[in-house]
């Protein structure tokens, strides 16, 4: 029976507690503060979604309405519109009225280029292999 021994170093895991108390010091200080952090963590917690993904990419370039989008997404009405108010809420996409209708767009294509640059990091990984 192989003896079983804890991860060291050769896994990628320290066998010490502590080396550099100065670098720890320094790399602790540079960290953002929490709420910033948490606010970032909540906007990759809202680009976590695939549908919310597909939904900025429809919209790239396009103006469409919740009815249109709902079937270019094939959800409900009522997912598509939790998906487009957390859109709203993250700033990624804005809406307009006309009459019943609501149009919505892109309104920081920020959004969209980060999703799509981690889409391609991704896809460029893969076909490395």
């Amino acid at each position: 029976m192989p003896v079983k021994r804890p991860p060291g170093a050769q896994e990628g895991v320290c066998e010490v507690d502590l080396v550099d108390p100065s670098k720890v010091e320094n790399a602790r200080g540079a960290l953002p503060g929490e709420q910033e952090l948490r606010k970032a963590a909540d906007a990759f917690r809202v680009l976590a979604n695939p549908n919310r993904l597909r939904a900025m990419k429809a919209l790239e370039g396009r103006e469409l309405c919740v009815c249109d989008l709902r079937e270019v997404l094939g959800i409900s009405m009522s997912g598509t519109s939790q998906v487009l108010r957390e859109l709203r809420n993250l700033g990624a996409v804005q809406f307009r009225t006309e009459g019943k209708l609501a149009y919505y767009q892109l309104a920081d294509v920020y959004w969209l280029e980060l999703a799509e640059s981690v889409r391609r990091k991704l896809a460029d990984q893969q076909g490395a292999r």
